[in-house]
């Protein structure tokens, strides 16, 4: 007779290790949507400026689309929705040699974009209620391979659309993505010592409906969407600003990436530094140092400009990885999916609007100073919207 798993044990590992693998496909494909425009325009005759309309709409189901599905998916055993998420997954991956309409498209990235976000929501929830006192490592463990996967797909991507072309690349990327979701609906479950929610489908708007109008979820909703939207407002024009500052465009697009270079050091880091300091202090923490090194941004000096690339990295994978495990402490456990599914909706929120406002605020001023300005104001007043949110009663 086989005794039954425990927190921190070899079995939650097992499960730590299984999602992160996972997550190495969630986040890297919608952010790689820039890579897809010119191939994908060749291929299906389609424009440029259709097809961001069709990656918009991808964006919009991983973010909004599959918080919402993590809100009622909290009702169901998790083995069903991330089995649902690689079927669905497996079902588009051949689709491109069967769709060549710009409506067959939107259908298929609409798909790819709510199963893609869904397994990250069903993950991220799942992954840190295996642990107890190594909580944030593995949290940290999951992020990496979050982080991982912005460093490996678009390059994979590039290479599959440029020598097998752009259906067969789909394929193969794709089918790899839907074999890592099945073994993760295989070994992910939640832990047998949680408690799954009898909440109706009813009871469960009814919560979201009254969570929205206390005052803490109001400060924590736009406080936790800020304190990742100003990367996407950082993104909007960094690599532009590096290059500005006298570097090539390739250096400039190295300098870039060495932020999520760092970031990826920094998601174990920032797990044990939450498991040893408490993790809304080391959340809080790592949003200064983001804050420090948007700052940096503002002085022209080369060496200073490294520097704040390195603080930067540290701000964002200390963030990444620490937002869990301080919802975790703040709402009851049994509703975790709901709670990283609501709070996806305001991360997504944050992508939508952030990049066209950091691009008009270069546009009108004609430099990068305001820009860079409004990126430290957006983590400032994140920072004091989580400490207000995480200190009321």
């Amino acid at each position: 007779m086989t005794s039954s798993p425990s927190a921190d044990s070899r079995q939650s590992w097992l499960v730590a290790v299984v999602g992160a693998i996972a997550m190495i496909f969630t986040f890297g494909t919608p952010l790689s949507y820039g890579i897809f425009s010119k191939p994908f325009s060749e291929a299906f005759g389609i424009s440029p400026v259709a097809l961001s309309t069709i990656f918009s709409v991808m964006l919009l189901t991983f973010f909004i689309g599959s918080g919402a599905v993590g809100v009622f998916a909290v009702r169901v055993p998790a083995r069903v929705v991330l089995l649902a998420a690689a079927g669905a997954t497996g079902l588009v991956t051949p689709s491109l040699y069967f769709v060549d309409s710009y409506l067959g498209l939107l259908v298929v990235f609409a798909v790819l974009g709510l199963s893609l976000g869904t397994v990250f929501v069903l993950l991220a929830s799942i992954v840190p209620r295996w642990f107890d006192k190594r909580r944030g490592a593995a949290t940290g463990l999951i992020f990496v391979g979050n982080g991982l996967g912005l460093f490996i797909l678009p390059p994979l991507w590039q290479t599959a659309f440029s020598t097998v072309g752009v259906r067969q690349g789909f394929v193969t990327i794709m089918g790899a993505t839907a074999v890592a979701f099945l073994l993760a609906g295989v070994v992910c479950r939640r832990p047998p010592w949680t408690t799954q929610s009898t909440a109706t489908t009813g009871e469960l708007v009814d919560w979201v409906s009254g969570l929205a109008r206390t005052r803490r979820f109001q400060q924590l909703f736009i406080g936790m969407g800020l304190a990742f939207a100003w990367y996407q407002l950082l993104a909007a024009y960094a690599v532009d600003l590096f290059a500005a500052r006298g570097l090539t465009e390739t250096a400039a697009s190295t300098a870039f990436g060495l932020i999520g270079g760092v970031s990826i050091i920094s998601r174990i880091g920032g797990g044990y530094l939450g498991d040893q300091l408490g993790s809304r202090r080391a959340f809080l923490g790592s949003l200064s140092f983001a804050t420090a090194g948007i700052v940096l941004l503002i002085l022209p000096q080369v060496p200073l400009l490294l520097a704040a690339i390195f603080f930067i990295g540290l701000g964002l994978g200390g963030c990444a990885t620490l937002y869990i495990p301080v919802l975790m402490n703040v709402y009851p456990p049994e509703k975790d999916t709901a709670v990283i599914g609501v709070f996806n909706v305001a991360g997504g929120l944050g992508s939508l609007l952030m990049p066209p406002l950091g691009t008009a605020s270069i546009a009108y001023t004609d430099g990068y100073t305001a820009a860079i300005l409004l990126t430290v104001a957006v983590t400032l007043v994140a920072f004091w919207l989580i400490v207000a949110g995480t200190r009321a009663g």
